[in-house]
């Protein structure tokens, strides 16, 4: 029985030669795009037949016998394998007689697993593939394919991973889009939601819609929503504004309400005084409000709604200037949805998409005068007041209607002779500078839900930019929705009376395309390419998948279209880092909040500040430092009725920075004395030659010339970088 045995192990030794001999032939293993692994650095590897798990052959037992005879024979291994070659060589009748019969015996047990056998290589986590011979041999034609994943040739890369999942339990209006994305992208999609985690939760209005996610990504930050209220938005712009005037100016004059009245009374009257003819007009939006429900025009503070007496003290809303000279097209007035993806906080990461929708006004637009201020569907850009409109036109082109492409506009600019990259390129400006000033609120609200060393997931979201252009093409931002419509869909009069929703080709030509790719940058093997050092800081144009992997692919062949998001920042850094102040007052907030989950700065805390950044002295006693922080967050809980919390929030802290700059630097304007606060503050944080040393000169470099504005090179992204 030991010759048996002997003769056996020489058989799969002559199988193991044939199979690194296939290794080696032209066109196979590492020619083919795989990498060969030097010899000493993989371990040793022994062959054996890749059988069922329940099988009990006698063959499996012999197999286990044949292991603990080689083990019994360790000593004399160096002999038996002289043996085995000698034996090899001279072919011995009788040998070679039992080795038919051994080999007939593995041709049968391989053709139970099927006619194209394999042979697992241990230690090497590859597969030696061949075709069954007569008798019994591995045939020539061998492949080696590892087991996670092979390189068919230089483009298509077949890998085999579980396919990602998407709850989407919580969407709402766009699970038509979602739903279709997820189809084409061929990913798994959970409508129900599921018990264990899934690897993207798509909610449809907040990060609240689900609190028991501890794990994955999420389609919307913690208090996005509230910080892109009328209110909020105007608050951290008009920061900015003091700061960057030159800069921000893009957002129109706002006054919040009811607060601000006595204010806008008088700044009006004041310039009515200086000239009579001046017969300025404005618009006003309800804090909350949404789709342009209670939007209206007023000349007159004393027109104001929200002031009279059927409601006293009125909600609060934004009155801002009116642009009464937008670009018009085909005499109507338009204005531009754009997606924007936040992809992440820190590091910040935005993209914007190379498509959008334009959406029309559907009565030919004149400057307001009194008589046509209630005129809305000439005055006010919203889809859901204009689709109302008896002069609506639902179009199946992406270039014709009352809602249209982006492009379509783009194109009949360039016709006339627009520098439309002179125009993506202020659009792109715009979007950052905007982001940039929503970003510090949203880090404290982003550590107040999901604090350090908490499990939880990681957020990203799509917001909705709603743009107008002016005669002059300049931009204007009118507002930035934090639930963009992805409605893919419109309602219809099918019959007198009847109504269904039918396809919109223009919104599933922009939409779709736009959850799909975001889709694609939040997929979780992607993120992993990033996060390793070897990994890209940007996906490529277009991603070639195996098209006969059924965990990847996409539309035809396997080759999905070309990212429509465009990434515009870490991309454009330089130009922009340099307004980036607020945040890092934010950081210093932070640091000082204690409490973890809390959103405000206790008296102690901000004790605690002043005292670490030594900014007390025998003129700023701690008494008066308590006295500051009591005036200032008594102030800010009247204007924040809603809020639960007492303390001081970021914008009153922000607010107690601006006054401390202004007092210690007296001679520097506030943009200078803001960035000499920060240096000191972080000095005296910092130890010496650390990491913020570097970065404090880093932005002294970049900051504007005190008393100067950067020019508009410097603040604007290079026109050829654009999508």
């Amino acid at each position: 029985m030991s010759d048996h045995y002997v003769k056996a192990k020489v058989q799969l030794e002559q199988m193991k030669s044939s199979g690194e001999d296939a290794e080696k032939e032209p066109g196979s293993g590492a020619e083919d795009g795989e990498e060969e692994m030097p010899a000493e650095a993989s371990p040793p590897a022994s062959v054996s037949p890749i059988l069922p798990s329940n099988s009990t052959t006698t063959a499996g037992r012999n197999a286990s016998k044949t292991s603990v005879t080689s083990r019994n024979r360790s000593k004399s291994r160096g002999r038996v394998a002289k043996d085995d070659k000698n034996t090899c060589c001279k072919q011995d009748p009788d040998i070679a007689l039992h080795g038919s019969k051994v080999a007939a015996n593995a041709g049968r047990i391989l053709n139970r697993i099927g006619h194209d056998h394999t042979l697992q290589i241990k230690g090497t986590g590859k597969i030696l593939q061949g075709k069954t011979e007569s008798n019994g041999n591995v045939g020539p034609n061998h492949q080696i394919k590892d087991v996670k994943g092979v390189k068919e040739d230089g483009n298509k890369v077949a890998t085999k991973r579980k396919p990602v999942t998407v709850d989407t339990s919580k969407a709402k209006t766009s699970l038509e889009a979602l739903k279709l994305s997820i189809k084409q992208l061929k990913w798994k999609e959970f409508p129900l939601g599921r018990r264990t985690a899934c690897d993207i939760y798509w909610h449809g209005v907040s990060f609240h819609d689900n609190d028991n996610i501890v794990s994955g990504q999420v389609n919307k930050f913690p208090g996005m929503i509230e910080m892109l209220r009328k209110i909020n938005l105007s608050r951290a712009v008009r920061t900015m504004q003091e700061l960057f005037p030159e800069e921000y100016n893009f957002y129109p004059r706002s006054w919040i309400l009811p607060e601000e009245f006595q204010q806008f009374s008088t700044q009006i009257r004041m310039v009515k005084e200086n000239d009579s003819t001046l017969k300025p007009t404005f618009i006003v939006k309800p804090d909350g409000g949404s789709q342009g429900d209670g939007i209206y025009l007023i000349r007159d503070p004393n027109d104001l709604r929200l002031m009279g007496g059927a409601s006293p003290g009125g909600k609060q809303a934004v009155v801002q200037e009116y642009i009464h000279k937008p670009l018009l097209i085909d005499k109507l007035k338009f204005d531009i949805r754009l997606y924007v993806l936040v992809k992440s906080l820190n590091p910040l990461e935005i993209y914007i998409a190379k498509e959008g929708l334009s959406r029309f006004c559907t009565e030919p637009y004149q400057e307001p005068c009194q008589k046509n201020l209630s005129h809305v569907f000439m005055h006010l850009t919203n889809y859901s007041l204009n689709v109302q409109s008896g002069n609506f036109v639902h179009s199946d082109s992406l270039s014709t209607g009352s809602k249209r492409t982006f492009s379509s506009v783009l194109y009949r600019l360039a016709s006339k002779g627009v520098d439309i990259k002179k125009v993506w390129s202020d659009i792109i400006s715009l979007v950052i500078k905007t982001v940039i000033a929503l970003v510090p609120e949203l880090r404290v609200h982003y550590q107040a839900d999901i604090p350090p060393g908490k499990p939880g997931p990681s957020c990203f979201q799509i917001l909705g930019f709603d743009i107008l252009l002016m005669k002059n093409l300049k931009p204007v931002l009118l507002e930035v929705n934090a639930n963009p419509s992805m409605r893919i869909e419109h309602e219809q009069e099918v019959a007198p009376g009847v109504f269904e929703y039918v396809p919109s080709p223009v919104d599933e030509e922009v939409k779709v395309g736009v959850i799909r790719d975001t889709l694609r940058l939040m997929d979780p093997a992607h993120r992993k390419l990033l996060a390793h050092p070897g990994g890209v800081s940007e996906p490529q144009e277009e991603i070639l998948v195996d098209a006969a992997s059924p965990e990847r692919g996409g539309e035809e062949g396997g080759l999905l279209p070309s990212l429509c998001l465009k990434q515009v920042f870490p991309k454009y850094t330089k130009q922009f880092n340099y307004l980036r102040l607020v945040e890092r007052i934010t950081t210093l907030f932070l640091r000082f909040l204690g409490v973890k989950g809390n959103m405000r700065l206790g008296p102690t805390g901000f004790r605690t500040f002043i005292r670490n950044c030594k900014l007390s002295n025998s003129n700023f006693s701690m008494a008066s430092v308590d006295i500051l922080y009591i005036d200032i967050t008594r102030r800010w809980s009247g204007m924040l009725p809603d809020s639960r919390e007492a303390g001081m929030g970021l914008q009153a802290f922000v607010e107690a920075f601006f006054y401390l700059a202004q007092r210690r630097f007296k001679s520097l304007a506030l943009r200078e004395q803001v960035l000499s606060l920060l240096e000191l503050c972080e000095a005296q944080l910092e130890p010496p030659g650390g990491p913020g040393e570097e970065r404090r000169s880093l932005s002294c470099t970049r900051a504007p010339p005190a008393g100067g504005g950067r020019t508009h090179h410097q603040t604007q992204p290079p026109a050829s970088l654009t999508p």
